[in-house]
This record gives C-alpha cells, sequence and structure tokens, in this order.
C-alpha cells in the first residue's frame, strides 16, 4: 500500500498508508470524537479547509450511501483515521469509504496513532497541516503547512454560500423501508441564510411547518424584510465569523423586526450583530457527545457539536442572556435575546450524526413564529 505523511506546522510528523484519493491536501488539522458518521462529518460545509481526524478507530464499516449526504459533496479537504476497513456491512452503502473518497479526490492516511495525534492537537491546538502521499520529504511538507494561512480572518462562508436563491420543502426523509413521510401544511415563511448550511437544518424546518427560502451569505436586511418572513434562520458554516462580510450588520437591522434562530456560525453572528466579540477555541469541539447545560431548567443535553470560534461571554453582558453553557469548558452554548425575539445556539440541534437531544428548538422557533 502506498506510503503517505502526516506533517503539522509545529514540525510534528506521522507517517502511515494511503487511502482515498493519492496527492496533496493542505488544511487545518482538526479531531472529532464521534464513532460514526463519518459521512456527514465530510459533507458538513463547515469542515471547508479542513483535515478531519477521526478519534475512534474503525472508520468505513457502513460505507457511505447518497442519504447521508449534508451538501452535494465532501467540504473537508482531508482524512485521517487510525484504521479504514476495507470491507462495508450495511445495507444502505452503495460504496467503500475509499472509493467515496477516491470518487471525490480527498486525500486520506491512515495506519498512524490517531490517539497520539489527538493529543498532540489536544494539548497544542489546532493548526495547520498538510497529508502528502506524493513521497516528498517531511522536512518540505511541514514548511508547507507553517507556510499554509490559518483559518482566522477567513470569509468562507461567502465563498460557500448559494449563489442563487431557492426554495427548500422537504420534510425529513424515511429511513428503515418506512413509507415516505409526508411534508406538513406550511404554516410560516422562513428565509435561511445560506453560511454553510446542512441538510438536515432544512429537513427539520420543514417538519414544524416552514416554507423555507434559502438566500446568500450577502443578501442584504432589505431584500429579507421585502419577503416579509414570519422568521429568520442564520445557518451554521466555516471560518471566522467576524471575517463573514456583512453578515452582522444585516442580522443587526433584522433584530427585533422578526424572530430569529441561529446555529453555530448563525449563533456566533447573532452575537456580533449585538456588538459582541467572538475568539478562536484552541482545538475547538467537534463531535457528538458535548454536556451542554441550559441554565433555565439546569437539563444536561448530550450534543453535537463542530466549531472552532466561540462567543466572549462577557461581551454580550446586558445585550444578550447567556442560555447554555458547556460544561467541559464553561464556553457560551446558547444566547437569547428576549426582546428581540431572537436566540441561537452554538452547538447542532439537528445532529446528523449525533443526538436527538436538543430538536426541540426547531420547535421553540415555531412557536416564536407563531406568537
Amino acid at each position: 500500500m502506498k506510503r503517505a505523511v502526516l506533517a503539522l506546522a509545529d514540525g510534528t510528523t506521522f507517517e502511515g498508508r494511503a487511502f482515498g484519493a493519492s496527492g496533496e491536501t493542505v488544511g487545518e488539522v482538526v479531531f472529532n470524537t464521534s464513532m460514526t458518521g463519518y459521512q456527514e462529518i465530510l459533507t458538513d460545509p463547515s469542515y471547508v479547509g479542513q483535515i478531519v481526524t477521526m478519534a475512534y478507530p474503525e472508520m468505513g464499516n457502513v460505507g457511505a450511501n447518497p442519504g447521508d449526504q449534508e451538501s452535494l459533496k465532501p467540504h473537508a479537504v482531508g482524512m485521517v483515521v487510525r484504521n479504514a476497513s476495507e470491507a462495508h456491512s450495511n445495507w444502505r452503502a452503495q460504496e467503500t469509504l475509499d472509493a467515496y473518497l477516491k470518487r471525490h479526490g480527498i486525500v486520506g492516511i491512515q495506519g498512524i496513532d490517531t490517539r497520539r495525534l489527538v493529543r498532540h492537537v489536544r494539548t497544542h491546538g489546532a493548526q495547520m497541516g498538510v497529508v502528502s502521499t506524493e513521497g516528498h520529504s517531511a522536512s518540505a511538507l511541514v514548511e508547507r503547512a507553517r507556510t499554509a494561512h490559518g483559518m482566522e480572518g477567513l470569509d468562507l462562508a461567502t465563498g460557500i454560500s448559494t449563489v442563487e436563491p431557492y426554495f427548500f420543502t422537504e420534510p425529513s426523509p424515511s429511513l428503515l423501508g418506512e413509507a415516505p413521510r409526508p411534508a406538513p401544511e406550511p404554516r410560516f415563511d422562513v428565509v435561511a441564510y445560506d453560511f454553510g448550511l446542512k441538510r438536515s437544518m432544512l429537513h427539520f424546518l420543514v417538519d414544524v411547518g416552514c416554507r423555507v427560502k434559502v438566500v446568500p451569505a450577502s443578501t442584504s436586511a432589505e431584500a429579507i424584510l421585502a419577503e416579509r418572513p414570519h422568521g429568520i434562520f442564520l445557518a451554521n458554516g466555516p471560518g471566522d465569523p467576524a471575517a463573514v462580510k456583512g453578515a452582522d450588520k444585516a442580522v443587526a437591522a433584522l433584530l427585533g423586526k422578526v424572530p430569529i434562530f441561529g446555529i453555530c456560525l448563525g449563533h456566533q453572528i447573532l452575537a456580533r450583530a449585538l456588538g459582541g466579540r467572538t475568539y478562536k477555541m484552541k482545538f475547538g469541539h467537534r463531535g457528538a457527545n458535548q454536556p451542554v447545560k441550559d441554565l433555565s431548567t439546569s437539563k444536561v443535553e448530550i450534543t453535537s457539536q463542530n466549531h472552532g470560534f466561540a462567543v466572549d461571554d462577557a461581551s454580550v453582558k446586558g445585550r444578550a442572556v447567556v442560555s447554555h453553557i458547556n460544561l467541559n469548558d464553561g464556553t457560551v452554548e446558547g444566547l437569547v435575546v428576549p426582546d428581540a425575539r431572537a436566540f441561537s445556539v452554538q452547538y447542532h440541534p439537528e445532529a446528523s450524526p449525533g443526538p436527538h437531544d436538543a430538536r426541540y428548538l426547531f420547535d421553540r422557533f415555531a412557536k416564536l413564529m407563531a406568537g
């Protein structure tokens, strides 16, 4: 099997075996603690420009299929695993993980000590790295990683956003051979800002009675209000929230005029629209087992997360109420702006992959729009 090398910007290198596409890829090396759901992870647009390390050692045993896509194609630029299964066992699978990565040109490396890599990133922070199957020296790859631009200051959301508006009316798909579930009667017209959204978010909006119009990240507040929507949805997405051109100003102009629900990058943009600050985390939260406490009920939810930036809680004091916190590190996981009928969460209530503890938030949005 072909040799592959992972080189980090701090000079650390790992040698393993190639899988997926051959070649060389540069990105921010991050880790995800989910045990499964790798296809949803790879196709989450929030992973633009990132090389994803899966902490769980066995990957690929359920293959790949079109139904688990969160967008039209993978957005992660590389994949790191301990062991990539050569066979798959799942009635929905149509190809192996290796074949799926090859088809989409995603370079992967397997056979390295991913536990060591995860501990290294956790200790020293997420950083730029290179995965190569081209036989270049480790020192040359380290130098390339060192000169690569990091995530801070990058507006990746605008580049990945839809170019033209479109309507989305599909409910969540049925699984296990069930009859297709009918879409509920639409009660609300919702405009969704596409900062790099996942398909599951749109499904769950439809499930609670929304007719969704998805618009580009650069859409003005005036154009949104001209639609006379019942609510506005701020989607997830990649990159630095401070760099998304005009998004905070547009959302600031919408606050108080129509109910707003934000997720992940949308949560951070809402905070910045309120005058808050965001910052780059040491290694972020990526996985399906993050404990979050609802401060209004003291209930703990196990959540799915994928973000490398967070909201500075002191910066939103007096402007919003912190509604949820992460129990691992105390970071802000939710905001409520009662006077403006707006709320947001840092985690992913639609999961995909992950637990379903937080799906009630879509119902909360519907109730807010219903008045």
